[in-house]
């Protein structure tokens, strides 16, 4: 189900025919490196991670991570959306996108649409974006959108060190 249309992207639900593309993208180095390893070692069990994740979060809460696809050729680029963590006070943009898309204003263009998907039609105040305190890029991409640093606090899986920032849109 296509969600959101920017210029250059298009970002839609993701099933389970993603599960090769998705499979690549978290076991990609830098996903590994910033967001953690999901233990997902076959296309298999990255189809059940879909269904149990992805999927079930859009289903209970109307929001999950889609699928950025350039609209130019269908490719798969990489994720963004919004995500609901039992461990957050509120739901937080989350996104990575594979590295050979790095520096092309992207990830960009498709978070900002996601902020304000949450801001008018789904009517979220506040929106979190968590990252690894060495995540530079990540890091320049939430100041870039307006969310602020907010603290540094141990967070799961793993209990690792992770930059909290927000963006308040009720003020």
């Amino acid at each position: 189900m296509i969600i959101l249309d920017t210029a250059r992207l298009r970002l839609r639900t993701i099933d389970t025919d993603d599960a090769k593309f998705y499979f690549e993208l978290v076991n990609d180095p830098t996903w590994l490196q910033f967001i953690g390893d999901k233990g997902i070692r076959s296309v298999e069990q990255a189809r059940a991670a879909i269904i149990e994740g992805p999927m079930a979060m859009q289903q209970r809460h109307g929001h999950s991570l889609y699928v950025m696809e350039r609209k130019e050729d269908g490719r798969a680029l990489g994720m963004c959306g919004l995500i609901r963590r039992d461990f957050l006070p509120d739901v937080d943009i989350g996104y990575a996108i594979r590295p050979e898309h790095f520096g092309r204003g992207y990830t960009y263009e498709a978070a900002q649409a996601v902020l304000e998907l949450a801001r008018g039609p789904l009517g979220i105040g506040r929106v979190l974006g968590i990252t690894d305190p060495g995540n530079a890029n990540s890091i320049r991409l939430l100041h870039k959108l307006g969310l602020r640093f907010q603290e540094i606090k141990l967070l799961p899986p793993g209990e690792r060190m992770t930059n909290i920032y927000a963006i308040d849109f009720s003020t």
